[in-house]
C-alpha cells in the first residue's frame, strides 16, 4: 500500500454514518486495512484515572473506518475521486485524478 491512502491526506467519506464529510487522516492502521480521520466516526469512551492529574469521564475520540468507504478528496473537482499514479522519473510517483488528470496534494 505505497501509494494508497496516507496519514496526512485529504479524504472523502464515501458511506456509513458520517457519509459526505470530509477530514485529514491521522493515523493508518495496517491490520484491517483502516484510518482513523479527524471528525470522522467519533464514539464516546469511558475513561478511567490512570494517575494523579488524568481526569476521569467521558471523551469523545474518532475511531477507526475501512479504507474502503474512503477516497481521495480532489480539490480540483471538490469531491472524492478515483485516483491513477503517473511515474515522474526512474524512482518517484505521483498519484493524479482519473478526473481532471491533475495531481493529487
Amino acid at each position: 500500500m505505497s501509494l494508497g491512502i496516507k496519514k496526512g491526506d485529504k479524504v472523502f467519506v464515501r458511506c456509513g454514518k458520517d457519509k459526505g464529510k470530509t477530514g485529514r487522516v491521522l493515523k493508518v492502521l495496517r491490520t484491517g486495512e483502516r484510518a482513523i480521520v479527524e471528525g470522522v466516526n467519533i464514539v464516546k469512551k469511558h475513561m478511567r484515572r490512570r494517575s494523579e492529574g488524568d481526569p476521569t469521564g467521558v471523551k469523545e475520540i474518532p475511531s477507526s473506518v475501512n479504507m474502503s468507504n474512503l477516497a481521495l478528496f480532489c480539490s480540483n473537482c471538490n469531491k472524492g475521486v478515483r485516483f491513477g499514479t503517473k511515474a515522474l522519473d526512474s524512482k518517484s510517483k505521483m498519484r493524479v485524478c482519473k478526473k481532471c488528470n491533475q495531481p493529487i496534494e
